[in-house]
């Protein structure tokens, strides 16, 4: 690194019983800045609200390991990650390796040290002894107070020959006074996370001519799977950001990452969407009062602030598009109820138009939503469609037909009631009143209405909502959120809107993973100044399984396929898709004027189809 090049980057790591917030870089002499905010999600504190985990900073002054009497100064070379962040730099003729990651699963951070010989001559390691324990006052936990552990393993004297190594470890924990302390192996713990990473890269992995979307893709599932917590109440998938853990909601959980879980294969998420309705399941009752936006503090408490914020609709679409891809018919009719309960909960809530009210919408209050909004009725629309399709799975063909007969009313009431000129484009307001464009317009297509289809698409990409960092929330406003961006690529592609999508796509990936805040997608900003929450990364997942490859379930074992090949390339795929007890690949290939699908499944036969690209071709897997 140049001396006078200061810069720092901030990136989250989860495991099951702990996040941590990094700060990580050089200062203007070239030296390392590593700093660590470390949550402990089931060590709650008072109040036990949503924000209610211990979070800590461990910054404290260490002890300086020497090298020949010299105390080390760390000037980093590179820094690379890969589920870890590792730092690379040199002292003279030894070389460092400082590696950081999270247990995954107890609650503890690992910095792991490795020391190697590269020159002729012996030189003398002294790393020092460290056990300190702070403790927290025992008015301010929910389970007393709570002790906070900074521990160096591996300490002593050490000579190192030329070409020998030299492995120390500090580990960082927390834990009630009333638990044991627990002695860290950092290999063991090294191990176990490159198992996780390994696991999450090797299923689903994205291959195109494009390097830097494979590799944004394959970095998205981290993120998106890594942040699952061990709670009193089961595994809550958590959005992160310093400060949502231990806790659910209808959007970010039942909307976004659950209907991506079985793609992925992922054991935890799988079992994370599965209890996260059923704790959402709890709250049916026979006076129809909405279930709560959030199920929070290891499911203890619930929070509602927003009132509904169309949450019963997020719920009804996230629980039938996860029950269709995981293909489970007991975990099916067990989630029935709750479908049933919240699409009977959207119909009490319509007009005299026909479309459907909420108190709010997923940003709760922090733009206008009116008392009618378009992104609460659109998640109904898609609700009923995914509902239709999992009861005739199902075996209730007459509920199938019902329910995909209210769709189609409320299609025809969305676009009556919302369809509409602003700002010069014959697209979508977002609620009645409504004179500017907002970023959400893009959901109709992600859900295949493409009426407006043309207008929208221009609109979303005008300068009035595309900037150069990211998709304004309405036009005029300076706010930006990732996961309205993601949307509305998601529905650009499933518009056919093939080439000029992936032109933007490709501007948002590099600068998320190669611009100054990487390597993931960002909560927003000004809010949260760019949180690395979790479920975006589902988002940006989801903008290439059911976007760019047009992947929607319809059944236990078969989907509708509407791939988009860009015109530059050749071929694309995705394999080993976990979806519908399955491992599958799909691959699209140029073939002439038309398309090639070919599916292989293990056990079965290839399939090929040649496809004109017009319409959605149902596969059906063997």
């Amino acid at each position: 690194m140049k001396k006078d090049a200061a810069h720092t980057d901030q990136i989250e790591m989860t495991g099951k019983q702990i996040s941590a917030i990094i700060t990580y870089g050089v200062d203007n002499r070239g030296k390392l800045v590593l700093k660590r905010k470390l949550v402990f999600p089931m060590l709650r504190i008072i109040p036990n609200d949503t924000r209610g985990s211990l979070i800590r900073d461990f910054d404290k002054p260490m002890p300086a390991v020497s090298i020949n009497g010299e105390a080390i100064d760390e000037q980093p070379a590179a820094f690379s990650f890969n589920g870890s962040v590792k730092v690379k730099s040199a002292i003279g003729s030894v070389s460092l390796l400082h590696e950081v990651f999270p247990s995954t699963d107890k609650p503890a951070f690992i910095e792991q040290f490795t020391f190697k010989n590269k020159g002729t001559k012996p030189v003398e390691i002294i790393i020092p002894e460290l056990n300190r324990t702070d403790s927290t006052k025992k008015s301010e936990g929910v389970y007393g107070s709570y002790l906070l552990n900074t521990k160096i393993y591996g300490s002593g004297k050490f000579t190192l020959n030329p070409g020998d190594e030299q492995v120390y470890a500090i580990a960082y924990t927390a834990r009630k006074t009333t638990d044991q302390a627990y002695e860290f192996s950092s290999a063991y713990e090294s191990l176990k996370r490159k198992k996780f990473i390994a696991g999450v890269t090797n299923d689903l992995v994205l291959k195109t001519p494009d390097d830097t979307l494979n590799q944004m893709f394959s970095f998205a599932k981290i993120r998106a799977s890594e942040s699952i917590f061990d709670t009193k109440a089961g595994l809550m998938h958590g959005p992160g950001g310093g400060s949502y853990y231990a806790a659910i909601w209808a959007n970010d959980q039942a909307e976004y990452m659950n209907p991506f879980f079985p793609f992925l294969g992922n054991a935890a998420g799988n079992e994370s969407a599965m209890n996260s309705f059923r704790l959402f399941a709890k709250y049916m009752n026979k006076d129809f009062k909405p279930i709560p936006s959030s199920i929070i503090a290891e499911g203890d408490g619930m929070w509602n602030g927003a009132g509904d914020r169309g949450d019963m609709a997020m719920i009804a679409y996230g629980a039938s598009r996860f029950a269709l891809a995981y293909a489970d018919t007991a975990e099916a009719r067990n989630l029935w109820p709750l479908i049933e309960w919240c699409l009977e909960f959207s119909r009490r809530k319509k007009s005299a138009d026909g479309v459907i009210a909420s108190d709010s919408d997923e940003l709760e209050g922090r733009f206008p939503a009116g008392k009618i909004n378009l992104s609460t009725n659109v998640l109904a629309y898609g609700a009923l469609i995914s509902a239709s399709d999992l009861a005739a799975t199902l075996g209730n063909k007459a509920v199938a037909e019902k329910l995909i007969e209210e769709a189609a009313a409320l299609r025809t009431a969305i676009d009556k009631y919302f369809g509409a000129k602003v700002q010069g484009y014959n697209t979508y307001r977002y609620f009645e009143g409504n004179d500017k464009l907002r970023s959400w317009i893009g959901m109709p297509l992600v859900m295949g209405i493409y009426e407006r289809k043309t207008e929208t698409a221009k609109a979303l990409l005008s300068n009035h909502l595309w900037t150069k960092d990211g998709m304004l929330t309405e036009s005029g406003s300076k706010t930006f959120w990732d996961r309205s961006l993601l949307y509305a690529v998601r529905g650009l592609f499933n518009a056919g809107i093939t080439d000029t999508t992936l032109k933007y796509l490709k501007y948002y990936t590099s600068k998320r993973l190669l611009g100054e805040h990487v390597p993931y997608a960002v909560e927003a900003w000004p809010e949260g100044d760019q949180r690395h929450l979790s479920a975006e990364s589902g988002l940006y997942c989801r903008a290439i399984t059911e976007g760019l490859f047009g992947i929607q379930p319809k059944s236990f074992n078969s989907f509708l396929l509407q791939p988009y090949l860009p015109a530059g390339w050749k071929e694309m795929s995705l394999n080993h898709i976990r979806a519908f007890n399955k491992d599958f690949n799909i691959k699209v290939e140029k073939a002439g004027k038309k398309l090639k699908i070919i599916i292989e499944q293990a056990g079965s036969k290839k399939q090929e189809i040649n496809w004109d690209g017009l319409k959605a071709v149902k596969i059906n897997l063997y």
